[in-house]
Order: C-alpha cells, then structure tokens, then sequence
C-alpha cells in the first residue's frame, strides 16, 4: 500500500476527489486574483520550456501535417515533384507552424477552458524541409466580454506566437484569440446542447462527393497577379462530415499540448495539480483525464455545454490555409491569414470554404491580392465569418514573388525574449 498522504495533491487523486460532488463544488472560478496574474505577464516577452510536436520541419513531419488536413498538394508530401519548383525542396503550409507550438501556455488557470477562437497570421519566408524552429511568446489584453457560453462570466485573451528559425529569422507569427470560460458556468448554461447529429441523403453524399473530386489544386500552373481580377471566385473546397477519424489524423500530423502518455503524463499531473478534469464517464477507476478529450469523447464536451465532439480550432485554421494554397499555386505566397471561429463544427458536421477577390494592389515590390474568405456549415451557419487575407502573386511584368518583412517592433522581442523559468526566477513574471 503506497502513501496517500504523498500524492494527496496529485491530479489524479484531486480528480478522485470530486466523485458525488456538485457542478458548484467540481468547478472553480476564474478569480480576480487569477486574472490579475494574467495581465501582470502581458507584454513580457518569454521563451516556452518546450516545444508541442515538432522542432524542426522534417519531409515526414511536412507531409504527417498535410495528410492530417487533408491537404493532397504535392508541394507538401512529393520530394521529386518539389525539387522541380523554385522552392528546390519540400515546404509546408504555413499552417505547419502550428506543429511547433499551437498557443501560449499559460493563460487561464485552474477550472476555466479555452476556446482558440481564430486568429491573424503573418507569414514572412516559406517553411522548408529541414529548418529547425524556437518560439517566442507574448501574452497581450485580456478582455471581458458577455457571451453565450459562460452566464456573462467569459474572457477574450489575446497574444501573439512568434517563430523564429535556426538563422534568426522570424518566419511567422500569430495574434490568438482564446476564448476563456468558466466549465462549470458553461455547463450549465447548454447553449450547444440538443443538436441533432447530420445524417445525409444519398444525394447530398453525390454532392459531397463531387465537392472533393472537383477540389481545385493549382500547382504547377503560375496563377500570375495580372491574370486576377477582382470578383474571382476562389474555392469552393469542403471538409467533413467531421469524424473521430478526422480528429486522430489531426493529432498525428498537429500534435497536442496536453496529451500524454504515462510516465511522462503523471509526471506532468503532479507539477500542474489542477490540469484534469471530472468527468463522470461511467468509468469509475479513472473519472478525470485532460480537458482536450473534449475532441474526443462526447462526456467531456457536455461539460461545457457542447452536445458532442468537436474540431480543434486550429485544424479549421489549418484548413483555411488550405484554401489559399490550393488557389495560389506552387509560386504564390500567403502572406496575411486572418479567420474567426464562429459556432462550433461538431461531429458529423460539413464544412464549406468559399472566398473571392476583393482587391488587387501593389505595394513595394509585392504583388498583392486581397481575398475574403468565409466557410459554413450544413445548417447555413457561419464556421469562420468572413475576414480579408492576403496572397502576393508572382508577376508577368514585375517577376517573382518577393517575400515580406516582418515589423521592426517583433524584431525587438525577439531580441529581448528570455527562457520561462529564468522569468519566474528572476520575478519578472
């Protein structure tokens, strides 16, 4: 018989704690104190202990990453068909990043989940097959917001995730936007609850069908800044019906903060003893385990209100690049992403990408097109609102796609950014 008294604050006994107990007791608030931790980090740039799946980008690593996606672009997964464009090498989608580092670590606390929510991505070089990655952080605003999943008790936490590769280089980075809500208060609040799992007529599967078979892959063939004219459609592209399957290829090619597997996993519960979540699962030997089984498993969504599983909003952002790499072709370059994650893409749900150009401009030496993207769901809802992105054309008249710089104020933080731990240490956060 071990010593209980030696684990006591262990996660796993913690989560054992909470059997028979009420939503009020099994849940914790987002306190003041909580949040003022938070803000006191903002603007403090910081060095992450470790990094998520990937440091460096490695051909497997380029096409695992793809293949999640559903991303058949050869550019992405075919060394023979990539040493035959400019690039001379495998590259990745500029969604690949997230790969490397999906958030910043560190926001919310103990009983208050976070929702990605969407983003603003600048890319400034493309990612090739054998560049090795370090990410630098910077925690922004926090802001209270009325929402519909937390009885008003809901926050907007925003940063910025910057990575920089083995020549110092800023590659590219993101604005998050994490959604922040109280489980408990989520929970009960149902707003996500009761809907209706799709099932699909034969001739909508027809439909669905032809959607991927006529999925346009430009490749090759430039798609030149002077051939674009404002109105042109880009896409349509679609993903789904959602499934666990889908889920698991997401992991296999994204990677995940939170899972992990024994040692290293109970190990991880013991420095963090508030990570898991109490999910009564009829299982009753193990009824806590990390709250990103919500994409996984049914339970552990309904304790925030949702009905079933659902998407990583990544994934979906990761799917919108792929609207963008399929229209631009192999020679092209996407420069701005930006995408708000709207309802939540259940299981079983269609997702539909769909955009057109808007503006067509030069600026400096690059060639730029505006496009504003959207995508919906089965149930004519939005799965991301329409936002503007921007791709940069190669030119008949002006060459070649030049890449752009990223702005002197991220320079700087890169500079100055120093390891976690030696923060902490030193009180500065």
């Amino acid at each position: 018989m071990g010593d209980e008294n030696k684990w006591a604050n262990h996660a796993r006994l913690i989560a054992l704690s909470k059997q028979g107990k009420s939503e009020e007791e099994i849940h914790e608030d987002y306190t003041e104190a909580a949040q003022q931790r938070r803000r006191d980090r903002a603007n403090k740039p910081y060095i992450p202990r470790s990094i998520f799946h990937n440091r460096q980008a490695t051909k497997d690593g380029i096409r695992h990453f793809a293949e999640g996606i559903g991303d058949s672009n050869p550019l992405f997964n075919d060394e023979e068909y990539a040493k035959k464009t400019k690039h001379g090498t495998v590259i990745a989608p500029g969604a690949y990043l997230y790969t490397i580092n999906w958030i910043n670590m560190g926001y919310g606390g103990p009983g208050v989940h976070g929702f990605y929510s969407g983003g603003n991505w600048e890319w400034y070089k493309p990612i090739k097959a054998g560049d090795e990655y370090r990410v630098v952080g910077v925690f922004r605003d926090l802001v209270p917001k009325e929402g519909k999943m937390g009885a008003g008790r809901t926050w907007i936490d925003y940063g910025d995730v910057m990575y920089v590769n083995q020549n110092g280089e800023i590659v590219g980075k993101e604005e998050q936007h994490i959604v922040l809500v109280e489980r408990g208060r989520a929970g009960s609040a149902k707003k996500f609850r009761n809907i209706p799992k799709p099932i699909y007529t034969k001739e909508q599967w027809v439909e669905i069908l032809d959607l991927y078979e006529n999925e346009e892959v430009r490749g090759a063939e430039p798609r030149y800044w002077e051939d674009v004219q404002v109105g042109d459609q880009v896409g349509p592209m679609i993903k789904g019906p959602l499934s666990v399957r889908d889920i698991i290829g997401w992991l296999m090619g994204g990677g995940s903060p939170y899972i992990r597997c024994h040692k290293i996993e109970y190990e991880y519960e013991k420095r963090h003893p508030h990570t898991l979540e109490y999910v009564d699962t009829g299982e009753a030997d193990n009824p806590g385990d990390v709250p990103e089984l919500v994409h996984i498993l049914d339970p552990f969504a309904q304790t925030i209100g949702i009905d079933r599983i659902y998407d990583y909003g990544n994934q979906r952002m990761s799917w919108l690049c792929n609207l963008f790499t399929n229209w631009m072709g192999d020679d092209g370059f996407l420069w701005k992403m930006s995408g708000d994650l709207r309802t939540f893409n259940l299981a079983g749900d269609i997702t539909r990408f769909e955009g057109k150009v808007v503006k067509k401009y030069k600026v400096g030496d690059h060639c730029c097109v505006d496009i504003e993207a959207w995508a919906k769901n089965q149930r004519d809802q939005w799965s991301v609102t329409p936002h503007m992105s921007t791709v940069i054309l190669p030119s008949k008249e002006f060459g070649p796609v030049v890449y752009p710089e990223p702005a002197e104020s991220l320079k700087k933080e890169i500079l100055v950014a120093k390891p976690l731990d030696q923060m902490i240490k030193e009180g500065t956060i």
